[in-house]
């Protein structure tokens, strides 16, 4: 990861990964994200295919008669696809539609470069879907205000949640076939292993009577 690589060759790099599901932040809301010093600290959100996502990241300075610390960014797709990464950053966006269905990973550094172990805040919103629609441009462009533009607003959400729910329903329906196949293998697995012990015991019973009755032991 850039500056990141450089962090990891000290040795001193801990990469801690939390996942948060942050479509539970009310929209627009943003989070704060304390980055310890020589560590990376990762978010993660699942997200169906055509979504669009927009963050907006900056750096939290308490101290200013220091030079503000800068920080590197990455987000990869589920598939590893390098979809945003900068560095040297004290603010900054990103916009992607997402092209694959998974968990998207955002993940942040303290450059290299900075001096001093000091932690570093990040104020970061994430917005995706619904929330990230700009509804000033629909509103302008639909010639709507009020309670019209309220209304349409919770039809998008409506069709998210609908959305969502098709998507949740098709991975059971995918996890129960998997769960399916899993079952016969395993049950032709264990008919076979017990197949495999009677025909052994058979031979071994028929291997002693060969051997005692040429030893004339019965």
């Amino acid at each position: 990861m850039g500056k990141g690589g450089n962090v990891r060759s000290w040795g001193l790099l801990l990469v801690w990964s939390t996942s948060v599901l942050l479509l539970l932040l009310p929209a627009g809301e943003a989070i704060w994200v304390t980055l310890p010093a020589k560590e990376t600290k990762c978010l993660s959100e699942r997200i169906q295919t055509n979504v669009v996502v927009l963050a907006d990241y900056l750096i939290v300075s308490d101290d200013h008669g220091d030079p503000t610390p800068t920080i590197s960014v990455k987000v990869t797709s589920p598939y590893g696809s390098n979809i945003h990464h900068q560095e040297n950053m004290t603010y900054g966006q990103l916009a992607f539609t997402t092209k694959e269905s998974g968990s998207y990973l955002a993940c942040f550094w303290i450059d290299g470069h900075n001096e001093g172990d000091k932690d570093v805040s990040v104020s970061l919103s994430w917005k995706t879907g619904v929330a990230a629609k700009d509804w000033e441009s629909v509103a302008r462009r639909e010639k709507i205000e009020g309670v019209e533009l309220e209304l349409i607003k919770l039809e998008g959400a409506v069709e998210s949640i609908h959305e969502n729910l098709v998507y949740l329903r098709g991975r059971e329906a995918e996890m129960r076939s998997v769960s399916e196949r899993t079952n016969t293998r395993v049950a032709l697995f264990s008919a076979m292993s017990l197949g495999i012990c009677i025909v052994v015991s058979i031979m071994q019973l028929w291997y002693l009577k060969q051997f005692f009755q040429r030893r004339k032991l019965i």
